[in-house]
């Protein structure tokens, strides 16, 4: 994508009175000249060109032209390095936002409602010639919206989108329409800490999960797994028809830091509390206020700082906010001191070059990674992000280690190669929307059986981990692998790896294929909600996976409203959980297990 006109951009736009103030130094004007955050100035900090403030005072002609030259870049541009966010300064604005890929929209106020949106904030339907509606969200990733409120001047607001594309902390007053159109495909999304008020069009969605919401409307329809937990105005309990899992309270929660401005212009890092056992948004009337930190408190990275540089500033205690771009990191980044915060804006990725991970976190208390995507190397990783080190055995359980919108992808851009994706050591980890992808397409030559190789999207060993929105899919061995006690997952979504060659490349120590979701033999207690687990064996070969689930059966081990579909393809899954199911083979079908055992 070419870059913006200048004249058009607003990126650190400088009030009159400052823009006086640089010239009269005699320093250039324009972003450069722009204070570091936390001077005690109301400069703005500098995030680099590919992200973009703007307040009220901003002629609505100028941000609507930004807006609609960032959709026409990255409308189609799945497989490309721009990566870019748009940021609201409090107040109203009449725009209409689409978000194509690598985008993000977010508001920069204390309160969702600080800053409106009057037009729509929107994700869009994809031509599909394989859809009968011409029209699909099935390949609509990496972007997000949050942080504020839509007040839709269409009839809803859409958000046609799949997996890695999470809504949080927004208030949509009014529709919320989750499809394409004309019953056109999509696959999942995730919605937290929001509010709708009217009803919820869930349309084509084949799976959903929505954490600590509200809904004020009703929740319409659903096709096989939708998971509500902690959500006031939650449809009712109904899987699998309708296929609702329904749970009153989220166990144990922690927002996902963000980026405001505070009353005095001052630009800060909300850090939200820990929370059990709760319902409905953390913003709602009545709640205390959130704890943050000052910007200055961060070093704010650009692509073309090395790993290097950005652990030395992370050694020196600081905590670290990644601008949009993609870090090529020719060694870990490596978290080691308790309460560190790494924020990404705008989905940076973090790309290793040599072999090695792309983090790597102590076993320290109240690590917080938010809002990166890891794309694995060409050279072969044997893990990409490790939490804690083998063995760990030391209780975070009042200041757990936290992921929330970290992205995996193995090939796509490039034919990358990593064994394990994401390995939790750490007891009481949070695992909040994560989607470990082994790409299914991509760039001429990035994919293959022997092309882009990953054995397993997440390994969890530490004890007491929690998982909301775990999306894992097409790895080449078990896609999940649960080794620690007292695990729980709500909602899990996955798709088998579509391009075994043959049954004997794709055979497991207890049989044909490998189970998506494997809890260890050894383990005593593990309790998951809402699985999904489908197979689309694309090579024309039969191929067959004897189980979507594979546990111990025993009475602490349990599992509530799973699901198997046939997709399409060959072959398919004979049980979904152990020897509970049936068959899913051959044409389209679906085996729903309401509990077990």
């Amino acid at each position: 994508m070419r870059p913006l006109d200048p004249s058009r951009r607003r990126f650190l736009a400088l009030t009159a009175a400052s823009a006086a103030s640089v010239t009269a130094l005699g320093l250039p004007a324009g972003p450069a000249a722009a204070s570091p955050a936390g001077d005690g100035s109301d400069a703005e900090p500098d995030f680099g060109p590919n992200v973009f403030v703007y307040d009220p005072a901003t002629p609505v002609e100028e941000i609507q032209s930004t807006l609609d030259e960032l959709f026409a870049g990255q409308e189609h541009n799945e497989m490309g390095s721009d990566r870019y966010a748009v940021l609201f300064k409090p107040g109203r604005y009449e725009v209409n936002a689409r978000l194509g890929y690598y985008t993000t929209v977010a508001g920069l106020g204390a309160h969702p409602d600080d800053v409106e949106i009057h037009g729509a904030v929107r994700v869009i339907g994809q031509p599909d010639p394989n859809s009968q509606a011409g029209i699909s969200a099935l390949t609509n990733f990496w972007r997000s919206v949050e942080n504020l409120a839509v007040s839709p001047t269409d009839w809803s607001n859409q958000w046609a989108v799949s997996q890695a594309s999470p809504m949080r902390r927004v208030h949509i007053k009014g529709i919320l329409w989750l499809e394409p159109g004309n019953g056109g495909y999509s696959s999942g999304g995730y919605i937290a800490d929001s509010k709708v008020d009217g009803i919820t069009i869930n349309g084509s969605q084949q799976q959903w999960l929505t954490r600590d919401s509200e809904l004020g409307g009703d929740w319409t329809n659903g096709v096989w797994n939708q998971v509500f937990s902690g959500v006031v105005g939650a449809p009712a309990q109904g899987f699998p028809n309708p296929p609702y899992t329904t749970l009153a309270t989220s166990p144990v929660t922690r927002e996902k830091p963000y980026l405001f401005v505070d009353g005095a212009g001052r630009w800060r890092v909300a850090v939200p509390r820990l929370r059990r056992d709760t319902a409905g948004t953390t913003w709602g009337a009545g709640a205390p206020p959130v704890p943050s930190l000052p910007l200055s408190d961060f070093f704010i990275a650009k692509p073309t700082d090395s790993a290097k540089r950005i652990n030395q500033e992370l050694s020196r205690g600081r905590h670290l906010l990644l601008t949009p771009g993609v870090y090529h990191l020719e060694r870990a980044l490596r978290v080691k001191h308790p309460d560190t915060v790494v924020l990404g804006l705008g989905m940076p990725s973090l790309a290793p070059t040599t072999g090695d991970a792309a983090l790597r976190i102590e076993d320290v208390d109240g690590v917080r990674i938010a809002g990166v995507l890891v794309d694995a190397g060409a050279v072969e990783s044997e893990v990409l992000v490790e939490v804690g080190k083998r063995n760990s055995h030391r209780s975070h359980a009042t200041d757990p280690i936290s992921l929330q919108d970290v992205f995996f992808r193995i090939g796509g851009p490039y034919a990358g190669r990593a064994v394990t994706s994401l390995v939790v050591n750490s007891r009481h980890t949070l695992i909040d929307n994560i989607w470990a992808w082994r790409g299914d397409h991509g760039k001429p030559g990035t994919i293959g059986w022997t092309v882009n190789t990953a054995d397993t999207g997440v390994v969890v060993n530490g004890d007491d981990v929690t998982a909301y929105g775990l999306f894992v899919e097409h790895y080449q061995r078990w896609q999940t692998i649960w080794n620690g006690e007292r695990g729980r997952t709500v909602f899990y979504q996955s798709e088998l790896p579509y391009d075994p060659p043959s049954q004997p490349a794709w055979r497991s120590p207890t049989g044909n294929g490998w189970a998506s979701y494997k809890v260890a033999d050894h383990v005593r207690e593990h309790e998951a909600w809402g699985l999904g687990v489908y197979s689309y064996f694309n090579q024309k070969v039969d191929i067959r996976c004897d189980r979507a689930i594979e546990a111990p059966r025993r009475a602490g081990v349990r599992f509530h409203d799973a699901i198997t579909v046939f997709l399409d393809g060959s072959g398919g899954i004979e049980r979904t959980v152990n020897e509970a199911g049936t068959p899913v083979v051959g044409s389209y079908g679906t085996s729903p297990v309401v509990s077990y055992p």
